[in-house]
């Protein structure tokens, strides 16, 4: 993994308020990724999700494990000038809340990979626990 870039701002095109991996911890590219996001508590969703409650959504949840799903693609050389779009879910789960404080371990791994798609297993885990899992899949388009 020596001279891959753990920063995901270097990978993806999203950027804040709309990026939800801090770092990058692993990458082994067109295999599997993972990250960590932290929840700092001034982030824009809590304050009305939920007030005096404050929990992070579910489907942002999901997509910092789509976000930490296409660093795996975007790793990999086979996939240079290429942009995975969110083709959709399946499986969904959620396990336990996420709140302002915790930092989610974000991991994915790639089921699938062709040349149009592909799939993808991740979780969003805090302390070791399940806050979410799911099944991805997703479609590439050119970036340009």
């Amino acid at each position: 993994m020596s001279g891959i870039s753990l920063d995901p701002l270097d990978w993806l095109p999203h950027r804040s308020p709309f990026l939800f991996l801090d770092t990058l911890l692993h990458i082994e590219p067109g295999v599997r990724a993972s990250g960590e996001w932290t929840l700092k508590g001034d982030e824009w969703f809590f304050a009305g999700h939920f007030p005096g409650r404050p929990t992070t959504p579910g489907v942002l949840l999901l997509e910092s494990i789509a976000q930490c799903g296409a660093v795996v693609v975007l790793a990999d050389p086979r996939y240079v000038g290429r942009l995975p779009l969110f083709g959709g879910v399946e499986n969904a789960r959620f396990r336990r809340q996420v709140l302002p404080g915790d930092t989610v371990l974000v991991e994915c791994e790639m089921t699938k990979l062709s040349a149009r798609g592909g799939k993808g297993f991740g979780r969003a885990t805090v302390h070791g626990k399940v806050a979410a899992e799911t099944e991805i899949f997703f479609v590439l388009a050119d970036a340009t």
